[in-house]
């Protein structure tokens, strides 16, 4: 298994309208949704009314429009509105959404917040469910 490519230094807000985080494979992910690492995050960053279809095993749900302002709260309220830890600057955090489109946008959030540790799952729910069950939802 290849290792994804990680940012090693952290990005200045200016420098990041050029900058993409390194992508992970479907193949790179599942392993990591069987054994979660303790500062590892895989967020989805759809909507409650789409998580409810299905989610990766593993993920805990950030919806995109509310990333922005949940990387400011402090820790407690955080854990408290989303119901589980706030990661640290360092921890790894692995961004999906439906088709890889949202998760890159929350990548480009994360890292003008501060992250240093950023992957984005860019095949997202679709790539995800068509590898588990060999067919692509209908929308």
């Amino acid at each position: 298994m290849t290792s994804p490519i990680r940012q090693e230094k952290q990005a200045k807000p200016d420098q990041l309208s050029d900058w993409h985080a390194p992508t992970i494979s479907y193949e790179q992910l599942k392993p990591k949704t069987q054994s979660p690492a303790p500062n590892s995050y895989l967020i989805d960053v759809r909507e409650p009314e789409e998580v409810a279809q299905g989610i990766i095993p593993s993920a805990v749900n950030l919806p995109l429009s509310t990333i922005g302002s949940a990387f400011s709260l402090k820790s407690e309220e955080f854990q408290k509105q989303y119901g589980f830890p706030k990661p640290k600057h360092s921890d790894e955090l692995t961004f999906y959404c439906r088709s890889g489109k949202r998760s890159s946008s929350a990548s480009d959030v994360a890292a003008r917040n501060g992250y240093t540790n950023v992957l984005n799952y860019k095949g997202s729910w679709l790539d995800w469910t068509a590898q588990e069950v060999g067919s692509v939802p209908q929308q």
